[in-house]
Formats: C-alpha cells, structure tokens, sequence
C-alpha cells in the first residue's frame, strides 16, 4: 500500500521503486550533513539567516533529485546545478560562499547515490579542512597588510597629474590613481590611490610628505577597499 502512495504514475515494471524507508534514511543523512556544514560556515564568518538556513537544506534537496532521476547522475546534476545558479543571479557571491554551495550540493550527490558513510565523511574531513584553513588564516600574510587606499584631498589650482609621483615611488611597491572626483563646490580635488607599500612602519612619513605637498588638506589611508583575489 505505502509502495503504490509513492510510486509515479509512470512507473512500469522496469522502474525500480526507492523504498520509503531507504528515502528517508538518505534525506536525514542529507540533513544531518547540511546542519554540520552550516554550522562549520558560521564559524568566524559574518552571515544572514537566510543563506545557512539554505546551506543546510541544499544537501537534502540535491539528495531527493538525484534519487527522484532515478540513478540518471548527468540528468541530476544538469538540474541541481541550476539550483546554484538562484543565489549568485543577481548578487555577487564571495569564494567562500561559493565554495559552501558546491560542497553542500557535492555531499547532497553522494549522499543521494546512496552512499551515506562517504557523505558524512566527505562533509566532516572537507568541512574540517575548511575549518582549519580559516582557523589558521592562510593566505592572509603580511603582505595583506602592505594593500591601503589611499585619498588625497587637493586645491583646484594644483596639477595632480605627476604632483605626487616622487613621493609615492618612493614608499610604495605599487601606485595607482582609481579616481578623481571634485568636492566642496568644486574647489577641491579629491585623488584615490590604491597603494601597496614598501614598508608598513613608514606609513606615516608618507602621509607627512603629501602633506606638506597637499596644502595640509585631508589625507585619509585605509584598508584597500577592493581586495585582489576576492571572487
């Protein structure tokens, strides 16, 4: 009787039928493997509700369309991966968002071929790695710390073309002028640079020399603002 409440309609005698035991089993691994991956993204990271409460789901949804294929891998994987598609539509998304999506549909996959040891294991060993890597932040050197932004505020009568080319050579690797804009009614300039610095404990006697070039105007330098490598 249960058999015949969820079989399709299309069935014939050559469909093998997903039991319901056996579906639930793997839609709870799905969700077990979700609520972990979840919980190793929150860790450390800044997130809405709405994308953990989706990261643990994902492994359960991909889970049900790979057995709803019927074993069909390429037909299951065309549609769960249009499933990823829905969250980075309309806004970016950044590298560790996107890799939680496809790790939580990967494990989703296994999990939905049946193979729950290895899924469980997957998102453990995988989760943990992902874990570890930002528990030890790799890839975050000093050199991070060298990449500052910097704006320059400047009289209208002043040619900011090469005016601070010299200093700027002198205590920075690299320098690029990203913007020019006018301020207070047009009687000012104000220049940004994204910069990367020779050395992080000269920082202030770049910002004395552009002063005394600058008029004593505004001097601001930050975090850069566009980060290199952030996807």
């Amino acid at each position: 009787m249960v058999n015949k409440i969820f079989g399709g309609i299309f069935d014939t005698e050559m469909t093998n039928v997903i039991a319901l035991s056996d579906f639930l089993l793997c839609v709870g691994c799905a969700l077990i493997i979700g609520f972990i991956l979840s919980m190793a993204y929150m860790y450390g990271t800044r997130y809405t509700t709405s994308f953990v409460v989706t990261l643990a789901v994902l492994p359960a949804i991909v889970c049900v369309v790979i057995m709803m294929v019927n074993g069909n891998v390429g037909a299951g994987v065309a549609v769960a991966g249009a499933f990823s598609l829905v969250r980075f539509r309309s806004v970016p998304g950044s590298a560790k968002e996107i890799g939680a999506i496809f790790l939580a549909m990967g494990t989703g996959l296994v999990a939905g071929m049946g193979y729950l040891g290895y899924a469980l294991l997957v998102s453990v060993l995988l989760g943990g790695i992902t874990l570890l890597y930002y528990r030890l932040d790799f890839g975050n050197g000093k050199k991070k710390a060298l990449y500052k932004t910097l704006h320059i505020t400047i009289p209208e009568d002043l040619d900011y073309t090469e005016v601070f080319d010299g200093i700027l050579k002198q205590y920075t690797q690299t320098c690029d002028l990203v913007q020019v804009k006018t301020t207070n009614m047009g009687s000012l300039f104000k220049l940004t640079y994204n910069l990367t610095l020779c050395d992080m404990n000269k920082e202030k006697e770049l910002i004395d020399s552009l002063r005394c070039r600058n008029g004593n105007l505004e001097i601001t330098v930050s975090k850069q603002e566009t980060i290199i490598g952030e996807l």
